[in-house]
């Protein structure tokens, strides 16, 4: 799940599991302030919304959570995934659901959360590296780059992002919060380490090796069982 936006509005909503995938806009009651309108490329225009200066369509704020349920229940109570999520998009998500009393409905749909950010400072603990952010992790482990703060390019990045990551059940499970669990729960947090050293191979080398013979019994990729959610 990824969400784009000011702090306090939702703007895009996003997610993607498996082949399945959701990206909806909305038009901002409040106005789009001058850096955030800069960084993710949106702007509002005599109530129409553009997104890199080419109109978007969009839909009530109420309508893009309804349809964000039914995605959630068609995937059958998914876990839901984000980076970051913790102390931006689920109190933001669960500001708007009571706003329209439709915060029971959605948690009915899901299983839980997890936050990939304190995730990947754990799973990552022993490699060295210097930033956490999103961007840096899938140029780091996937060796490419990506077109940030849009919502739907986030969520995919994600999806590749954690597949290679591929966190145990029991590290799962220690991220994993709910939205009234989200503030009480304290986060899991990893111990910082020292840059890379000087003529160390570029991380996401090994961790392509690492892919590459991991394999079920059958001979194919090990994946999860249960697809998890990445939304934004």
């Amino acid at each position: 799940m990824d969400m784009e936006g000011p702090s306090c509005e939702i703007v895009q909503l996003a997610a993607v599991s498996g082949g399945h995938w959701l990206n909806l806009y909305v038009v901002p009651h409040g106005q789009m302030q001058r850096g955030a309108a800069k960084v993710t490329g949106f702007k509002v225009r005599r109530q129409r919304l553009y997104l890199h200066r080419q109109p978007v369509l969009t839909n009530s704020l109420r309508e893009v959570l309804i349809a964000f349920i039914a995605f959630l229940q068609m995937l059958g109570r998914p876990l839901v995934i984000g980076h970051n999520i913790r102390h931006f998009d689920c109190p933001l998500l669960a500001r708007t659901l009571n706003e329209f009393d439709l915060r029971t409905e959605f948690e009915a749909s899901v299983s839980g959360y997890v936050d990939t950010l304190p995730l990947a400072r754990e799973v990552l603990k022993d490699y060295c590296l210097q930033s956490f952010r999103q961007e840096n992790l899938v140029r780091e482990l996937l060796g490419v780059s990506y077109k940030a703060h849009d919502a739907l390019e986030d969520v995919r990045a994600l999806q590749a992002l954690y597949n290679i990551l591929r966190p145990k059940a029991e590290v799962i499970c220690r991220h994993t919060f709910t939205l009234d669990t989200m503030c009480s729960k304290p986060a899991v947090t990893a111990a910082k380490v020292s840059g890379r050293l000087p003529g160390q191979r570029p991380l996401w080398e090994h961790f392509k090796q690492t892919v590459t013979v991991t394999e079920d019994h059958n001979g194919e990729p090990d994946r999860l069982l249960n697809q998890p959610l990445l939304s934004k």
